[in-house]
């Protein structure tokens, strides 16, 4: 049976309080349950006051069989970041808007260079997914083309660094394409002389959709799957419609993160659930507790306020 955790993102004492409340304690230096395992979805790291502790936790319960956890496009990053070429210089040089959050777990291990160091080749040996039949666990998307590439990346237990200078460096490459669909999911890019403005004032160039759903005939507001904002109800032009990734209803549950469902829900679908409950803005970490059902129960989501 297994509990699948939401985005923890260094709030490592919430996290304490969650497994406690599930009936989690600690024996030999890792969180266990005598009948259950913790699953995490990815973004361990950034945001909260105490990365390092949650980075430790989530290690020792993995090593120590009592977890499972795949990575999110936080971790992706934290690992793009510290890699370098073949020169032996780094790929990042002059850090972007995605690499900025990162300052603040490179502070907490600025102390401890070899524990970052470790750290970040554990990290890669993490999946990017998982099957275990009736459940399926990802950071952002479901896409059974990007698990075949997922699969073959992860090689002799890692992920090879040659795999992250290719994600970096090719940004329309296979490989590149298929890892942020995972990790990212799906966004709709608006073209340059199209502007919609949401319920904010704002006018965002780009927005996260249900990529699980068939887009055609949907509203801006329909297919939007931001938390922070809502968008207009114009039917979106068909000419803009990204490629999708429709979940089949009969498929096994599907659990992922990453989106920050600020106001919910948890349970989008019968067989899709989104446990980021976006803990550093709200102060809420979520779980869900699957015990072999074939629908999902809004009864065996937990959230610790």
């Amino acid at each position: 049976m297994y509990d699948i955790i939401g985005d923890v993102h260094g709030e490592a004492s919430m996290l304490k309080k969650l497994l406690k409340k599930m009936g989690y304690e600690k024996t030999n230096g890792s969180f266990s349950h005598p009948e259950r395992k913790a699953v995490f979805v990815g973004d361990f790291i950034n945001r909260g006051p105490e990365i390092r502790k949650t980075l430790r936790m989530i290690r020792s319960m993995v090593e120590a069989g009592n977890a499972y956890a795949v990575l999110g496009n936080h971790e992706i990053n934290a690992i793009i970041y510290h890699t370098k070429d073949k020169q032996g210089s780094l790929l990042i040089r002059k850090p972007n808007k995605y690499f900025l959050s990162l300052f603040k777990t490179i502070n907490e291990f600025k102390l401890e260079p070899l524990e970052w160091k470790d750290t970040l080749n554990w990290l890669r040996t993490l999946p990017l997914f998982l099957d275990f039949g009736d459940i399926r666990i990802v950071h952002a998307c479901w896409s059974e083309k990007a698990i075949e590439v997922a699969r073959s990346i992860y090689t002799e237990g890692r992920i090879k660094k040659k795999v992250f200078r290719t994600i970096h460096k090719n940004s329309d490459s296979e490989i590149s394409h298929n890892v942020w669909l995972l990790t990212k999911g799906v966004y709709l890019k608006m073209p340059s002389d199209l502007h919609v403005r949401n319920n904010k004032g704002v006018m965002p160039r780009s927005f996260r959709i249900k990529w699980w759903e068939d887009p055609k005939g949907k509203t801006f507001k329909d297919l939007s799957f931001e938390s922070k904002y809502t968008l207009p109800d114009y039917t979106v032009p068909v000419e803009i419609l990204p490629g999708v990734h429709p979940y089949p209803e009969d498929a096994p549950l599907l659990f992922f993160g990453h989106y920050c469902r600020w106001n919910g829900p948890v349970i989008i679908k019968p067989n899709i659930c989104c446990v980021d409950s976006c803990v550093t803005g709200t102060s809420n970490l979520t779980a869900y507790r699957w015990s072999g059902e074939k629908v999902l129960n809004p009864d065996n989501v937990v959230t610790l306020k």
